[in-house]
């Protein structure tokens, strides 16, 4: 089934247990889902950004938002235990390497014991239909060749936050087999690539990078400007997880437990290529410098093979190539210009349902 895209008659009405929803990648979600009728329920701290998407597309109004820590566990168990959620996506998280390697004890305590945290609050206060748990591209053990990594491969985690994303996904197979295994309760786990798109306001991340400078005019630093990395965009990434949770509901005993979400075949873009291009989609001619950072340990290629994604789930990346940052420019141009950030973001949801083969 090529091209699959989510199902509105599988969402509408459906309780649904959303962590993050505050971020980047979870507004979107949490748009998404408002639009399709299910009824969410967010849990995740406040937005840490201003402007922050979340805030932009007023997303009070689309759940029941729960402003509070992963590693309150009282606060997760009365929040599960009202909500009752049918399908749980865990997307809340510390993202940013460079905040791992300053502070490695609160991602390692927010992305692995925040995890333990909320399956086990589900599995003592709720029986969802399916649990997908987001971790990340950066799980795998890098050797630096930049061949993808398929899912069969070795974990593992140089830095703080890839380490913590790869203790996730132990965290979530061992709460599988368990737990959730024996309720009949599918739980997986869902590998994505660098996401790019409008709305994110985060640290040390591109594209918001080139929207800070190009907004100031002031010059880029770029720290690995040769460093590839697999771009994907959010209403890929988004229309992944969507996807694989309906595809665990409906037909759990086929479905893998782990699948990557990555761009198709080509070359990935270097990240001086993704910064030239975004600043230029923005009209404003916007120098970067390289700032090495002494002792960096970050990665410089990274891939992922997501071809079992594409033949389980029928998913595909739509927004390919350089379109992925066009999108993203238009994105922010909009917001540049005082638009209302809900009806854009719908907007662009709706002309991605309409791209074809």
């Amino acid at each position: 089934m090529p091209g699959a895209m989510p199902n509105p008659s599988f969402w509408r009405g459906r309780s649904v247990l959303l962590t993050g929803h505050t971020g980047f990648k979870g507004a979107w979600a949490l748009l998404w889902l408002h639009l399709m009728g299910a009824r969410v329920t967010g849990f995740a701290l406040s937005p840490e950004t201003d402007p922050s998407m979340y805030r932009q597309i007023n997303g009070d109004a689309l759940c029941r938002s729960h402003v509070a820590d992963l590693r309150d566990l009282p606060a997760l168990e009365r929040t599960v235990a009202e909500s009752s959620p049918e399908i749980v996506l865990h997307m809340a998280a510390q993202p940013i390497v460079r905040r791992s390697i300053a502070d490695p004890l609160e991602t390692l305590a927010v992305n692995i014991q925040g995890t333990a945290n909320l399956l086990d609050a589900v599995r003592r206060f709720a029986k969802p239909q399916a649990i997908l748990v987001v971790t990340s591209d950066k799980v795998y053990a890098n050797d630096e060749k930049g061949l993808p990594f398929a899912e069969t491969d070795r974990l593992g985690g140089k830095d703080p936050y890839s380490a913590s994303k790869a203790a996730a996904e132990l965290v979530a197979q061992s709460f599988a087999r368990s737990y959730f295994d024996g309720l009949g309760v599918p739980l997986a786990t869902a590998r994505c690539g660098n996401i790019v798109g409008g709305g994110d306001y985060s640290e040390d991340r591109i594209i918001p990078d080139v929207v800070r400078a190009c907004a100031s005019r002031s010059p880029l630093v770029l720290r690995h400007p040769e460093a590839t990395r697999p771009w994907l965009h959010v209403l890929d990434g988004v229309a992944g997880y969507l996807i694989y949770a309906e595809n665990l509901v409906n037909g759990s005993d086929t479905v893998p437990r782990a699948l990557n979400f990555g761009p198709g075949e080509g070359p990935d873009l270097p990240v001086s290529e993704v910064a030239s291009l975004m600043a230029r989609s923005l009209g404003v001619e916007t120098a970067w410098r390289h700032e090495p950072v002494p002792g960096s340990i970050e990665m410089k290629a990274l891939a992922v093979d997501s071809a079992r994604a594409r033949k389980a789930l029928g998913w595909r990346d739509r927004i390919a190539g350089r379109d992925r940052i066009v999108w993203s420019a238009d994105w922010y141009r909009a917001a540049f210009n005082g638009a209302d950030m809900r009806p854009v973001s719908l907007t662009q949801i709706e002309a991605y349902k309409g791209l074809v083969e």
